[in-house]
């Protein structure tokens, strides 16, 4: 079933726990992301990046995704994720989505600010909700390359900026970084105290698929609430076609090759979400 953003968020915040918030391009990560959310009975996100939507399948994926969520069990939410545009970021709203990330991590403060605050003006208006990002997390989302860490977010703007935006969360770069890691990461655990007591809003951390089990149970405990997941399904997405794509081959059965997919899929995300909930009693 689809429930709002601002429900899931708090139900985590309830249960001291982070909302997983998974990537989906097409219908059999759907399933997986809903079947492991299903079995565990937790709210989950299903994120569309924007470059997804802005290709030819795009506002059919997200039509499509929001209908499967609703058909679901499971308790979901639809989000645009990372767009930079207000016509992009009205079309998902207009077309269903219960969230959007305005994203203008890379704008100087004040063009970051009206983004994000036009935005929610715009998602007001179709009952959803916005979260933006203050700093730049750096990287790319749709692809596993290596990258350095970017702005880190400024606590001291980060009150203004959610009372000024009327942003339902927010994204933290504390080091942690879209893709791949260059090198281990050392997130900025003092930054992430010191954003967490400034502003009344739930947190969220991108770039989780590179981080050690450790750093995100810490980061869990100290108040993110929203967990961004999308190179490790990616990467077992690859390593189930590498293995099962030579035998399913000749008699090209996608059928099954759709049911292998998902399961390994579901594999990561059962994972995840036993650490993203392991908080609650």
């Amino acid at each position: 079933m689809l429930i709002s953003f601002a429900d899931a968020l708090a139900e985590a915040e309830r249960r001291g726990a982070a909302v997983g918030a998974f990537t989906a391009y097409n219908l059999e990560t759907a399933h997986a992301v809903l079947s492991a959310a299903r079995e565990r009975d937790v709210p989950v996100m299903l994120l569309v990046s924007d470059q997804a939507f802005r290709s030819a399948y795009g506002p059919p994926l997200l039509r499509a995704l929001l209908a499967v969520g609703e058909a679901a069990d499971a308790r979901c939410c639809v989000q645009l994720d990372h767009a930079t545009d207000l016509g992009v970021l009205r079309a998902a709203l207009e077309a269903g989505a219960g969230a959007v990330m305005a994203d203008g991590s890379k704008l100087p403060y004040d063009e970051n600010t009206a983004l994000v605050r036009a935005a929610n003006d715009i998602a007001r208006a179709c009952g959803a909700s916005v979260e933006s990002e203050l700093g730049r997390v750096s990287g790319e989302e749709d692809a596993a390359v290596a990258a350095e860490r970017g702005a880190l977010t400024d606590p001291g703007q980060a009150a203004d900026f959610v009372a000024r935006t009327g942003a339902a969360c927010l994204a933290v770069s504390i080091g942690n970084i879209h893709g791949r890691y260059s090198r281990p990461p050392q997130l900025d655990w003092a930054r992430l105290e010191a954003v967490r007591a400034a502003v009344d809003v739930p947190l969220s951390l991108h770039g989780a698929s590179g981080l050690a089990d450790a750093d995100l149970t810490r980061a869990v405990s100290m108040g993110i609430r929203k967990v961004n997941v999308n190179t490790e399904l990616r990467d077992r997405w690859f390593e189930v076609l590498h293995a099962r794509g030579p035998e399913l081959r000749g008699g090209s059965n996608l059928l099954a090759l759709g049911g292998a997919l998902i399961e390994g899929v579901r594999e990561v995300v059962g994972a995840k979400l036993d650490q993203l909930w392991s908080a609650d009693a």
